[in-house]
């Protein structure tokens, strides 16, 4: 089984690359990959779960939502980086996240890493 790190440091509203990446990482974890995502940056935001999808001020789903729904695609290691720990949305986040170093260590342990 291949072991795939998904990066994501795109925000999560107005952006429909960030709900593609996503939809990405839950095909690939449907087809039998191990499938791991790292939140940069923007991409903090995907764990703000208490927002709703309004189609008369959104242009697309919003992305946290798809996140939510991890669990049932066994995404189960979301990452974010040791700088973030103190973040606040990662402190309100129901979401399991894991802090790692970002370093070559922990790039190694992949087969493949996807950045968007």
């Amino acid at each position: 089984m291949k072991k795939i790190l998904i990066v994501l440091s795109t925000a999560n509203l107005h952006q429909l690359n960030t709900v593609e990446s996503i939809s990405a990482a839950m095909v690939l974890a449907t087809f039998g990959s191990e499938v791991h995502v790292l939140l940069q940056d923007a991409a903090l935001s995907l764990l703000a779960s208490d927002l709703s999808y309004d189609a008369s001020t959104h242009a697309f789903k919003l992305a946290s939502n798809l996140v939510d729904s991890f669990e049932f695609y066994d995404i189960e290691s979301i990452y974010i980086e040791e700088k973030h720990a103190k973040h606040p949305l990662v402190h309100q986040a129901q979401s399991s996240i894991q802090c790692i170093e970002f370093n070559r260590d922990f790039v190694q342990q992949f087969h493949h890493i996807l950045s968007w």
